[in-house]
C-alpha cells in the first residue's frame, strides 16, 4: 500500500515536471540555463526511473521486464547527467564519453524488456507469426535507415569514436525493429498500456533520428524543444510499467495472413528503388534486401500452411479406409444437394453378417471387404450422386432427380452388383446388403431426418429378410420400439435381468433325468417374462451376443455347482451362438468359470447349430477341440435343418446330435418322417454320437423314439422349461412318484 501511494505521487510529479520542462523549452534562449537545462532536464529522466523502480514490488510475473526497463531509464538518466555537467562547465566531451556509456546501456536493457514481455504474452504464437514480426521489423528498420543516412557518415574520429557514433543509429534501428515486430505479433491490436509503451519508444527513436541528422549537419545545440522528446518518450514507457493486470492483451492474437510481409516488402522495395535514384546508406540497402528474402520465405511458409489447411479440410471430410466421403462431409454435401434438387432418394446400406466376417477372418479382411464394397458402389454412381461411408459397415447413397420406382431400381442394381463374391486372400466371400430408402420431399428435406427414416426402413428390411424397403409411416413405431428395446437390453445386461429356465432331458434307456438344457429368459420389469425369440435377434443386431453368452454361461455353471453341492449332479447344456463360437477367448472364459466354482468340465455341455459350424470351419474346429480337450461335451442342436456334410461332422469333436422337433413331432402319423428319424438315429450311432430328440409332445413319440434306439429326449411331454426352484420340486415329486409305483 505504501509503495502504491509513493508510485502515484511519483507519477504525478513526473507528468508535472515533463509538462513544465516542455513549456519552458519553447521559450528557452540559446544560452545554458541551470534550472531548465540542468535540474529540470535531469529530473524529467530520473523521476520516470523512480516510477519504474516503485512498480517492481507489485509487478508479479512482470517483475523481470520492469526491472530491465528501470535499469535502462536509470542508465540513460546518468548518461544525461554527465552531458549536463559538461555543458554547465562548458566542457567538450570526447567520443566515447561517460555520457555515451549511460546512453548505450539504455538500449540492451530496453530490448531485454521488450523481448521478455513479448515471450511471456505471446507464448502460443505460431512460427509464421514470429516470422511476420521479423520481416516487419526489418522492413521498418530499412526505411528508418534511409532517414538516418547522414548519421552513418562519420569522420575525424578515433576507431572507438566511430564505432560508438555508428552504434546509436544501429541501436535505433534495432529498437524500431522490435517495436514493429511486437506490434505485428499482437496483430496491431494493442492494449492502452502497450500503445503507451510503443508510443514512448517511437517518440524516443524519432528523437534520435532528428538528433543524429542534426549532429551530422552541425545544427544541434542544448536547450531546444527536441530535448523534451526524450523526456516525453521515457514518461510514456512508464505507463506500461504501472499498468493494471486487467489491461493485458490477449495472448492468442493472430496477425492477418501476409498483411505484415506485404507492408514490409513495400517499404523495402521503396528503399531499393530510392537507392537507384540517389545514394542511400549500405545499411538500408542490406536491410531492404534481407527483408525481400525473408518475405519470400514467409510467403512460401504461408502458402504451405494454406495448402496444409486445405489438405486437413479434405481429410476431415474423407473416410480414411475407403476414400469416400465420411459422415461429416455427407451431411454438408447432401444438404447442399437437397437444396438444389429436392426430388431425391436417400439409400442407407448395411452389410449383412459383417460382424461374422470380422470375427471369423479378422478385421484386416473386413476392412478389405469394405474397401471393395465401396469401390463397387462407386461404379454405379452418376456424376451428381453422392456416396459416403457413415461408419462401420454402413454406407449412404443420395440419388438426385429420382422417384420411388427409380430408387427401388437402383437398390436392385446394387444387389446385382454385389452378387459376385469378393476374392480376398484366396477366400471367396459372398455378401449382401440390406437397404432402407427414404424419399425427399415425401419423407422430409433435412439430411438427419431422411437418414433416420432410411435407418428405420433398413432395419425393417433386415428383420423381414427383404433386399430393400421404402420407409412408411407405419414403420415409425416399430423403429422407435426397436431402439428403445436395444437400450433396455443393454440395461438388462448390466442389471441381471436375464434368468435361466431349465428343461429336463430324459434317458430313454433308464427313464432317469440325465441332464438339463439352460434356456435364457428376459425378466423385463414391465413386460414380464420375455422368451428368446422376442429379444435374441436384437441381441445379435446390437452386438451384445458375446456378453449375453458369458452371462448365461456364468449362471449355468453356478446353478450346476449348486446342484452338485446338494448331491444332485445334473449336466447343464448351454446354447452358443455363431459369433461366440469364433471367439478365441471362449475356452479360457469357461475354464475360469468352472475352476472358480470347482465344477468338473463334464457337467457342462455346449450346444451349437449347424449354421454356426459352417461359418468358419477352421476356427470353429480349433475352438471346439480346445473345449473338448477341457472335457466339455459338444452337441449339434437343430440337426437336420442345416447343410452340414457327413465328412464335416466326422472331422469335428462332437459328442451328440439333437434332432430338430420338425422331424420328431410328425413321426407318429407320418411314415416318411418316422423313417427319417430312424435313419438319423442310425447315422448318429454309426458316427459314435449320442442322439437326442427334441420336441417330444406325446407318449407315442416317446415310445417310438425309445423303440428305435434314440438315447435321450426332451420336450413338453416330459417337462416344460422351468426355474431352478421349480425344477428341484419337480424332480423331488418325480422321485416320490417312481418310488410309489409297483415293481415291474
Amino acid at each position: 500500500m505504501q509503495f502504491t501511494r509513493s508510485r502515484r505521487c511519483a507519477q504525478s510529479l513526473m507528468w508535472l515536471l515533463v509538462a513544465t520542462y516542455t513549456c519552458l523549452l519553447t521559450v528557452h534562449g540559446s544560452a545554458f540555463e541551470p534550472f531548465v537545462d540542468g535540474w529540470l532536464c535531469v529530473l524529467t529522466q530520473f523521476v520516470p526511473a523512480l516510477v519504474c523502480w516503485l512498480a517492481v514490488p507489485g509487478a508479479g510475473a512482470r517483475r523481470p521486464e520492469i526491472c530491465w526497463l528501470a535499469i535502462g531509464i536509470t542508465a540513460f538518466a546518468f548518461g544525461n547527467v554527465a552531458l549536463v555537467l559538461a555543458e554547465a562547465h562548458h566542457t567538450s566531451l570526447d567520443v566515447p564519453s561517460t555520457a555515451d556509456i549511460g546512453y548505450l546501456a539504455f538500449y540492451p536493457a530496453v530490448l531485454a524488456t521488450l523481448v521478455l514481455a513479448a515471450r511471456r504474452e505471446l507464448r502460443a504464437a505460431r512460427r509464421g507469426i514470429w516470422l511476420d514480426s521479423i520481416v516487419g521489423g526489418f522492413g521498418a528498420a530499412a526505411a528508418v535507415a534511409v532517414l538516418l543516412g547522414p548519421a552513418f557518415s562519420v569522420s575525424d574520429q578515433s576507431i572507438a569514436g566511430t564505432l560508438v557514433s555508428l552504434s546509436f543509429p544501429l541501436l535505433d534501428l534495432a529498437l524500431v525493429f522490435v517495436v514493429v515486430a511486437i506490434a505485428a505479433l499482437k496483430r496491431f491490436r494493442l492494449s492502452p498500456s502497450w500503445m503507451a509503451l510503443m508510443a514512448g519508444f517511437a517518440v524516443f527513436a524519432c528523437a534520435d533520428v532528428i538528433y543524429d541528422r542534426s549532429i551530422a549537419s552541425g545544427s544541434y545545440h542544448l536547450g531546444t524543444p527536441l530535448d523534451a522528446t526524450w523526456a516525453i518518450g521515457l514518461t510514456l514507457t512508464t505507463l506500461w510499467a504501472t499498468r493494471r493486470p486487467a489491461e493485458r492483451a490477449p495472448a492468442t492474437a493472430q496477425p492477418t495472413v501476409l498483411a505484415v510481409p506485404a507492408i514490409a516488402i513495400a517499404l523495402s522495395l521503396g528503399v531499393l528503388i530510392t537507392g537507384t535514384i540517389t545514394a542511400v546508406p549500405m545499411v538500408a540497402v542490406a536491410l531492404a534486401a534481407l527483408t525481400v528474402v525473408l518475405t519470400g520465405v514467409r510467403t512460401q511458409l504461408a502458402f504451405g500452411h494454406q495448402w496444409r489447411l486445405g489438405e486437413l479440410r479434405r481429410q476431415a471430410g474423407t473416410d480414411d479406409l475407403t476414400g469416400l466421403a465420411n459422415r461429416r462431409a455427407f451431411y454438408a454435401q447432401a444438404a447442399r444437394q437437397l437444396a438444389v434438387s429436392p426430388r431425391s432418394a436417400l439409400l442407407l446400406l448395411d452389410l449383412d453378417k459383417f460382424k461374422e466376417v470380422n470375427d471369423s477372418l479378422g478385421h484386416h479382411i473386413g476392412d478389405r471387404l469394405l474397401v471393395g464394397l465401396g469401390a463397387r458402389l462407386a461404379t454405379l454412381l452418376r456424376d451428381y450422386d453422392l456416396l459416403a461411408r457413415l461408419g462401420g459397415d454402413e454406407f449412404a447413397l443420395l440419388l438426385t432427380d429420382v422417384d420411388q420406382a427409380q430408387a427401388e431400381a437402383a437398390a436392385s442394381r446394387i444387389h446385382a452388383e454385389l452378387a459376385a463374391p469378393f476374392a480376398l486372400n484366396d477366400i471367396m466371400i459372398a455378401t449382401d446388403v440390406s437397404i432402407g430408402i427414404a424419399l425427399a420431399p415425401e419423407h422430409g428435406m433435412e439430411v438427419s431426418g431422411l437418414l433416420r427414416r432410411a435407418d428405420i426402413a433398413m432395419y425393417k428390411a433386415k428383420r423381414a429378410r427383404l433386399k430393400s424397403h421404402v420407409y412408411a409411416a407405419a414403420d415409425e413405431s416399430n423403429g422407435d420400439d426397436r431402439l428403445r428395446t436395444l437400450q433396455e437390453l443393454r440395461t438388462a445386461l448390466h442389471t441381471d435381468q436375464f434368468v435361466l429356465h431349465f428343461q429336463p432331458k430324459l434317458d430313454l434307456r433308464t427313464d432317469e433325468i440325465c441332464g438339463v438344457e439352460a434356456l435364457v429368459r428376459w425378466d423385463h420389469p414391465r413386460r414380464g417374462l420375455v422368451y428368446p425369440d422376442g429379444f435374441l435377434p436384437l441381441i445379435e443386431e446390437g452386438g451384445m451376443m458375446p456378453a449375453l453368452t458369458e452371462r448365461v454361461l456364468a449362471l449355468a455353471v453356478a446353478q450346476a455347482a449348486d446342484w452338485a453341492a446338494l448331491g444332485r449332479p445334473l449336466p447343464v447344456a448351454v446354447n452358443v451362438s455363431a459369433s461366440s463360437l469364433v471367439d478365441d477367448e471362449l475356452p479360457e472364459f469357461i475354464a475360469q468359470r468352472l475352476a472358480a466354482r470347482q465344477l468338473p468340465a463334464c457337467m457342462l455341455k455346449l450346444e451349437i447349430t449347424e449354421e454356426s459350424l459352417m461359418d468358419d470351419r477352421d476356427r470353429g474346429r480349433r475352438i471346439l477341440h480346445r473345449l473338448r480337450d477341457q472335457g466339455i461335451e459338444i452337441s449339434v442342436d437343430d440337426f437336420g435343418t442345416g447343410y452340414s456334410s457327413l465328412a464335416y461332422l466326422r472331422d469335428l469333436p462332437i459328442d451328440e446330435l439333437k434332432l430338430d422337433r420338425a422331424f420328431v413331432f410328425p413321426m407318429a402319423d407320418d411314415a416318411r418322417a418316422a423313417a427319417l428319424v430312424v435313419s438319423t438315429i442310425g447315422l448318429a450311432h454309426s458316427l459314435g454320437l449320442r442322439m437326442v430328440a427334441e420336441g417330444v409332445e406325446n407318449d407315442t413319440a416317446l415310445a417310438e423314439l425309445a423303440r428305435h434306439g434314440c438315447d435321450q429326449a426332451q420336450g413338453f411331454h416330459i417337462a416344460r422349461p422351468m426355474p431352478a426352484v421349480e425344477l428341484d420340486h419337480w424332480l423331488s415329486l418325480r422321485v416320490r412318484e417312481r418310488q410309489t409305483l409297483p415293481a415291474r
